[in-house]
């Protein structure tokens, strides 16, 4: 049976990624994306979805306060928030959500995600709570599965460093840099996206293709042209990173600026 899912989040980039990785499984029809939450409470209403993909920051309704409505207007369809924030996890279940995943989204996930909801909808049942416990120790395995200490190379010696000192890695030549307050080398890591993935999320953000940066280590943010920024790190050499056109709405929000 093909699953009719919507997508919503504000961020069109990530809502076209998600789409198409529910769209290569072949048992989910995408049929419909919302960019707010105001857009997927009447785009629900009108298509009643099997299950719905909902970002939880949003601008105007965030995805609780779209999830809270579609319960009281009594059309609530099966819930898996997407976001990079785990801070919500627990209101997530109060919601009695499908499943909660985290940004950047793993396949596997997705997948797990996917059967759940499905068995949700076939057959049509309430989900005990022997099934909400799992899903929250799930999640909180996942959260500890993200690395505490990272190896970086410096010389012919490896050093354990503590995730949360690394100031930011960037992509050079081929090889992943990293740098804290104490030290600079490089990573093992074949890519970015492999290194991110075992971090926290909510802390580290790839704001440009080629730098992953910890947002609590950020010293100042430099107005650039078009409205865009540089990130002047807390290294040594006040390092300035690029921020991508994609991520700057997304920090304009997280800072208000």
């Amino acid at each position: 049976m093909s699953l009719k899912a919507i997508v919503v989040d504000d961020e069109q980039l990530a809502r076209e990624e998600l789409c198409y990785m529910l769209e290569q499984m072949g048992s989910v029809e995408v049929i419909a994306q919302a960019g707010n939450g105001l857009e997927a409470v009447g785009i629900v209403e009108r298509l009643s979805p099997d299950v719905l993909f909902l970002d939880v920051q949003m601008p105007g309704l965030n995805g609780f306060e779209v999830a809270h409505r579609l319960i009281q207007n009594g059309t609530p369809p099966n819930i898996v928030f997407v976001t990079a924030f785990d801070r919500h996890a627990i209101e997530a279940f109060e919601v009695n959500a499908v499943d909660y995943l985290l940004k950047p989204v793993e396949a596997a996930r997705l997948e797990k995600a996917v059967e759940k909801a499905r068995q949700r909808v076939v057959p049509p049942r309430e989900a005990p709570l022997d099934d909400q416990i799992e899903r929250i120790v799930q999640l909180m395995a996942d959260r500890q599965s993200k690395r505490e200490r990272v190896a970086v190379k410096v010389g012919e010696r490896f050093l354990l460093v503590q995730a949360e000192e690394i100031i930011y890695a960037s992509l050079t030549d081929d090889s992943i840099n990293i740098v804290t307050s104490q030290l600079a080398g490089t990573s093992n890591f074949r890519t970015l996206d492999e290194l991110q993935s075992r971090l926290d999320p909510s802390i580290f953000w790839r704001v440009h293709r080629s730098h992953l940066v910890n947002i609590n280590k950020v010293k100042e943010i430099v107005p650039w042209f078009s409205r865009n920024y540089i990130l002047r790190m807390k290294d040594a050499k006040a390092t300035e990173i690029p921020v991508s056109r994609a991520q700057t709405k997304r920090l304009r929000e997280y800072l208000r600026l």
